[in-house]
């Protein structure tokens, strides 16, 4: 009997052993791809035992290939064959318009959102009724709600937003009052929209957190953060609106060491955002998936920290940000980003140490864990 488990256990001991050759990674960092969707949303979390997170899936419309075979890309540099838990933040076209051609080139085993559309849109809904329905009935299909854990192994997981509302426990230790919410009261007047039920997430893994709100809209965050902060604070800031304005009751208070934008050429990281991001108190460096003409040479980082330009390179480096025509003319378009496309890798230990990578020119910078 003691030779057969011995026998057993040796036998186990070798398929572990092939398992780890066909993979040819040992993972002991929860590392987290911030792809370039043009100004959409991506992002993919890998943990250590290998399980995959996909935060949206890229725009739709023309957009719609050449965003889904990036997320594969970045997949696949990920050892990544599948993608074990998609959440969808909410319903707008930057941020599942790529889920029908995602899902035709790798597999997803679970769905995440916020529950029914509350901005009817005609293309959306049908999809959402039709395609969609059709993908999660195959497999699993969570509505998640403030307060719930995802289960992802590894990592802890907790639903911060979903529906338009907030968790209302403090997800790490106490509830801190907010010294910056009365300078900032929330807006009267303003109708709900897809933002507003933006499903955000905040993940922990050992000492390191992060968070990702979607395009989560002011008023949602004054809910969030005020009058007390409910939330404790982060080491990265992955932000929300696509690195448009996150409040300074959100973005102080969470008191970030990095933040990263996933913008576009021409949207985020406008001045007034970005005054925001540089003026946290512990923010050492902000990243840009994308140069942003919003931004110009005034507001912008240094190009080290800029995964992507673009297709149509300008004669001169514009120094002030580029200011839209007035409200009904019609701007000239963007320059246009259809080729190879770079991503930033974070890659967080538990002891709260990350890295971030520009994979565009392969600089990278450390932050140790404090």
């Amino acid at each position: 009997m003691r030779a057969r488990t011995c026998s057993l256990a040796l036998i186990l001991l070798l398929s572990a052993a092939v398992a780890t050759a066909q993979t040819g990674i040992t993972r002991t960092t929860l590392d987290i791809y911030v792809i370039d969707v043009e100004g959409g949303n991506a992002v993919l979390f890998v943990t250590p035992s290998g399980e995959s997170v996909l935060i949206d899936s890229g725009n739709g419309g023309p957009g719609a290939v050449r965003d889904a075979e990036r997320i594969v890309a970045a997949a696949k540099d990920a050892l990544v064959t599948r993608i074990d838990h998609l959440i969808t933040t909410h319903y707008h076209n930057d941020h599942v318009g790529g889920l029908a051609e995602l899902a035709t080139r790798i597999p997803i085993v679970e769905f995440i959102d916020h529950g029914p559309n509350a901005q009817p849109n005609p293309v959306v809904d049908g999809f959402l009724q039709g395609g969609y329905r059709e993908l999660y009935t195959k497999t699993k299909h969570t509505i998640a709600k403030p307060g719930d854990k995802i289960s992802v192994g590894g990592v802890d997981w907790r639903v911060a937003t979903s529906a338009a509302q907030v968790v209302q426990a403090p997800l790490q230790g106490r509830a801190i009052p907010n010294r910056l919410c009365p300078a900032a009261p929330p807006q009267t007047g303003v109708n709900l929209t897809e933002d507003d039920q933006s499903l955000g997430s905040v993940i922990t893994f050992g000492k390191f957190r992060t968070i990702h709100l979607g395009d989560l809209t002011l008023n949602r965050q004054f809910d969030l953060m005020c009058p007390s902060n409910r939330l404790g604070t982060v080491d990265l800031l992955l932000a929300a609106r696509h690195g448009n304005v996150n409040a300074d009751f959100l973005v102080n208070a969470l008191n970030p060491r990095a933040i990263v934008t996933n913008n576009g050429t021409r949207k985020g990281a406008a001045p007034e955002a970005m005054k925001i991001f540089f003026g946290a108190p512990r923010v050492e460096d902000v990243w840009q998936v994308h140069f942003s003409q919003l931004s110009g040479q005034e507001y912008t980082v240094p190009g080290m920290f800029i995964a992507n330009g673009f297709d149509q390179p300008l004669d001169a480096m514009p120094v002030a940000p580029f200011v839209a025509p007035p409200q009904g003319q019609q701007a000239p378009p963007a320059p246009e980003h259809n080729g190879k496309a770079y991503y930033l890798v974070i890659s967080a230990q538990q002891d709260g140490t990350f890295t971030v990578t520009n994979t565009r020119n392969g600089f990278s910078k450390t932050y140790s864990a404090k």
